[in-house]
């Protein structure tokens, strides 16, 4: 008889995958997991291969407890592009290398347009040929688009030349597995990763301590702005804008502005501070988006690890600004258009990509008139007027990317621009105060210098290890505080 009574059944419940409680950063389960991680991952850290080994075992068990068995979708896009790009390599003739990097394409984006389109092109061809669809039911596995565009982009780069494949499977399955990352970003490119998987591990005190900061500053916008706002405001406006007046659903809109930015970078931030505690750089993700003075610079700080493969694997591919004004501006509104099919099957996604795209070709349009140059920035008054147009410009997007429903759209400005009712800001403040307190810390920091938020960084760094350790406890307590009693995934794990 064991001294202690474990009840195993549990035990197994909670190590197996739970469709209603996917593993996530901000759950209990995740810390005690990555916790024994730690300890095994810095027991090998002078057995590189040990060590990757371990990781991406630990990584596919990661995204077994976030989309079951569909893990081995993971193992089959990962042997596959490494099996194309060494047989890229190997073949000298254009033709040849090209048809490997086909078969990549029709790998991958042949899994994205089961899992995540079947159901809507079958709905759009039916409706084209005035019959019935009636939609199948397929499990749309948790990232399938961030690891397959990050899996394209080292076949395309082996196709282009720019880098060398690998000889090892274990080490491209790290790159592709790498847990911050594979269920929601960023997307890393290879020619940044891969040169770091046999480097010494190494994590000096300056990476600990940005990753430390990086991993509280992301808990306390997830969970703390983003869940909070979303759960006690937000919804409800989005659910029913037509219960709503104007001035209700102008500040739900704000609210959502703030959530799924909060949201997204807080996932990003835990990702990047985490791959920082194990001796890895990932670039940045976002950069202040609402800051932006255009849509043009919206998009160079927003979603940056994807704005940046649409720019370098679609538009430039389309031909970029090579042949002439008009071709430029319809390859930026094709790239948005698809991009915005990327953020899932949905009318409404392609609606929030057209109008980015049409809003960046109308910008680079602008440009070229008033010959400002690439790059020229805006001051005072200017500036000022820049962000705020363009800050509204992306809510108004934000309602379409929001409601599924175009109708809910609709709804939503009519009561802004019909239903307005001032008069009741007052009322609403004082129903909803903790939220706006929060909503109002939330833009506050944003929109604060980045020195300050260098200063707290660089402050963070200098502490001791205890006073890292008080810190990071401090804002675990203030999480399990401030969340909700049901799991609340991250936005962008629908993607």
């Amino acid at each position: 008889m064991l001294p202690i009574d474990i009840d195993f059944s549990r035990l197994c419940e909670v190590f197996t995958y739970d469709p209603q409680a996917p593993l996530i950063f901000t759950s209990g389960i995740f810390l005690w997991l990555f916790a024994a991680f730690m300890v095994v991952y810095v027991f090998l850290q002078y057995k590189y291969t040990a060590r990757i080994l371990f990781v991406t075992l630990f990584s596919y068990y990661f995204y077994y407890k976030s989309s079951g068995t569909y893990f081995f979708l993971l193992a089959f896009v990962t042997v596959g592009d490494f099996v194309f790009a060494r047989l890229m390599d190997r073949t000298t003739g254009k033709y040849g290398r090209k048809a490997w990097v086909v078969l990549s394409l029709c790998l991958n984006l042949g899994l994205l347009c089961y899992f995540k389109y079947t159901n809507f092109l079958g709905g759009v061809i039916a409706s084209l040929m005035g019959g019935e669809f009636t939609a199948l039911d397929i499990f749309l596995p948790v990232g399938i688009s961030f690891f397959t565009f990050q899996s394209l982009s080292y076949t395309i780069d082996v196709y282009r030349r720019e880098i060398k494949p690998l000889t090892s499977l274990l080490d491209y399955a790290f790159y592709v597995s790498f847990f911050p990352q594979l269920v929601a970003g960023p997307i890393v490119r290879a020619r940044d990763f891969i040169p770091q998987i046999r480097k010494p591990l190494y994590v000096s005190q300056e990476m600990f301590g940005r990753g430390i900061f990086l991993i509280m500053a992301g808990l306390f916008k997830k969970a703390v702005i983003s869940d909070y706002i979303s759960i006690n405001f937000v919804e409800r406006i989005f659910d029913n804008p037509t219960l709503y007046s104007g001035v209700e659903n102008l500040m739900g809109l704000y609210g959502y502005a703030l959530q799924i930015y909060c949201d997204f970078s807080g996932y990003s931030d835990i990702a990047i501070g985490i791959a920082l505690l194990l001796g890895f750089h990932f670039n940045m993700n976002f950069d202040s988006p609402y800051k932006s003075v255009s849509i043009t610079e919206f998009w160079r700080r927003w979603h940056i690890s994807l704005s940046s493969w649409l720019r370098d694997y679609l538009y430039i591919s389309l031909g970029g600004n090579r042949h002439g004004k008009f071709r430029q501006y319809l390859n930026l509104i094709i790239t948005m258009f698809l991009g915005g099919l990327w953020h899932g099957a949905s009318w409404n996604f392609v609606l929030w990509g057209m109008f980015h795209g049409v809003a960046l070709a109308l910008h680079k349009a602008w440009m070229s008139i008033t010959g400002r140059k690439k790059g020229e920035q805006s001051h005072g008054i200017r500036r000022v007027f820049g962000v705020i147009i363009t800050f509204h410009f992306v809510c108004f997007c934000w309602i379409f990317f929001r409601n599924a429903d175009i109708h809910n759209s609709m709804d939503m400005l009519r009561q802004i621009f019909t239903v307005f009712r001032p008069q009741l800001f007052p009322q609403l403040i004082e129903g909803y105060w903790e939220v706006f307190a929060l909503m109002l810390l939330g833009f506050l920091l944003h929109f604060a210098p980045d020195r300050w938020e260098n200063a707290v960084c660089r402050g963070v760094i200098r502490l001791p290890f205890l006073g890292k350790a008080v810190l990071m406890v401090a804002m675990i307590y203030l999480v399990i505080q401030m969340k909700s009693s049901e799991i609340q995934p991250f936005i962008y794990f629908q993607f």
